[in-house]
């Protein structure tokens, strides 16, 4: 099962995986702690303080996450000012930020079902309007699941570049 190459990538020795979406989002991404401090950020985490104390990093890894994260644009830096103190900043998750969600839920599905670790599965996520398991899923537009197998990588047509840059 693997994923049909067409156009100039069915030459797959013509081109390389160093500037790929993946590779692009991986960069963003940066080292995995950042993509706990992102996790941590899609719980409600959005203080200094908290980052540190809820992932047990040290003050400096965490200020390099952080700076990172919102250089990559997933992360905004906000000041705020508790009376009588000086101006400290949250971070908050971004339009670019929110948008990874589904590739979060994967992550956290895949390593869950292949990884669960001594004690077995410790987190399932619901649905907060039915209940029901929350999973992530590859879909075409049309709502088909979709197989690897059943996937194309070709370059976009034109008119389709210009239909995704709409839809942003």
């Amino acid at each position: 099962m693997t994923i049909a190459l067409e156009g100039h990538f069915a030459d797959r020795d013509s081109w390389s995986m160093q500037n790929c979406p993946v590779a692009r989002t991986l960069a963003a991404l940066g080292p995995p702690s950042a993509v706990l401090v992102l996790s941590e950020a899609y719980f409600g985490t959005n203080r200094f303080g908290d980052f540190v104390r809820n992932l047990q990093m040290t003050e400096s890894a965490v200020t390099a996450r952080l700076r990172h994260l919102v250089d990559a644009g997933l992360l905004s830096r906000e000041p705020y000012q508790e009376p009588g103190q000086r101006t400290r900043y949250e971070y908050h998750l971004t339009k670019m930020g929110l948008d990874l969600a589904p590739t979060l839920v994967g992550l956290m599905e895949w390593g869950e079902t292949y990884l669960p670790g001594e004690e077995g599965r410790q987190v399932m996520l619901t649905h907060a309007g039915c209940g029901e398991r929350v999973t992530a899923q590859v879909r075409c537009a049309d709502g088909h699941d979709v197989g690897v197998d059943e996937i194309i990588m070709r370059p976009p047509q034109p008119e389709e570049e210009s239909e995704a840059a709409e839809g942003d």
